[in-house]
């Protein structure tokens, strides 16, 4: 009898979000929806809707490490997706825990929510540029983000970006993808950045829709997700860009809530 061919696995490392659209709910979903089957260690719960965050509450401490370590006593990880962290001692709790891990590790530097409610305290900031980003294989900061990590003032010019990737860079980041969602340009574009290569650019039109919550957790879920099935990181970074775009292109479909909805994170199998 044929062994069974081994089933990719990508675990998430994020915060849970009760609407459902974002964080661990909306990681699960792209990994299932790309084919891949989906662990989960959750950092924090959030009481939100599309509306705003109303609470947040961290995990008891020593829980996080201990989910992953579970995960991983039983299940052979591909790859992991880390985002909504909350908090240095949670950091702290994940950089033990996957110490010995030889697998893609994605990180997206989650710190404001769509509604514009912070998910990072102020002094987890640095634990995330001096521990997670030099651990992690790629990094995926929105503009915002990009600026923070590098310590300058978040900008909508492409050089000056790039300029903070490569700082990013410099700080340890072996890859990073600059999202260009919050610019204004009619194309969104972004920009992975990997050793000794020109920038990669990849660009979709944008879209006008007010449902685009969870869009940087699903492209780094849908990035680890590839990761998982072996491919290379720029592919992987590219399908997942395609994805995507596809999900936000079909995010009109649903109507739910009535704030930022969620993006379409099954628009290949049903409407």
């Amino acid at each position: 009898m044929d062994a069974k061919p081994k089933t990719p696995i990508a675990l998430t490392i994020a915060g849970s979000d009760s609407s459902g659209g974002a964080g661990i709910q909306a990681d699960l979903k792209t990994f299932s929806a790309l084919g891949v089957y989906g662990a989960s260690a959750i950092t924090a719960i959030t009481a939100q809707n599309t509306l705003n965050v109303e609470r947040i509450e961290a995990l008891p401490q020593g829980m996080v490490r201990q989910q992953i370590q579970a995960v991983f006593q039983d299940l052979p990880v591909d790859a992991i997706k880390i985002g909504m962290v909350l908090s240095a001692s949670i950091v702290r709790e994940i950089i033990e825990a996957i110490s010995n891990y030889q697998g893609y590790v994605v990180l997206d530097p989650v710190m404001i929510a769509k509604s514009g409610d912070s998910l990072l305290d102020e002094d987890a900031i640095d634990s995330v540029r001096t521990l997670l980003l030099p651990r992690a294989d790629l990094i995926t900061p929105n503009l915002p983000e990009v600026a923070i990590l590098a310590n300058d003032q978040p900008t909508s010019n492409t050089n000056q970006a790039l300029v903070q990737g490569h700082v990013l860079m410099e700080l340890g980041a072996k890859a990073v993808l600059i999202k260009g969602g919050h610019g204004m340009d009619s194309i969104c574009t972004d920009w992975l950045i990997v050793n000794k290569q020109p920038p990669i650019k990849l660009a979709s039109p944008r879209v006008s829709t007010p449902n685009t919550h969870g869009t940087g957790c699903t492209y780094s879920a849908a990035i680890a997700a590839h990761l998982a099935k072996s491919e290379s990181l720029v592919d992987a970074v590219a399908h997942a860009h395609d994805y995507l775009a596809r999900a936000i292109q079909s995010a009109d479909q649903l109507n739910i809530g009535s704030g930022h909805g969620p993006v379409h994170h099954f628009h290949g199998i049903w409407q």
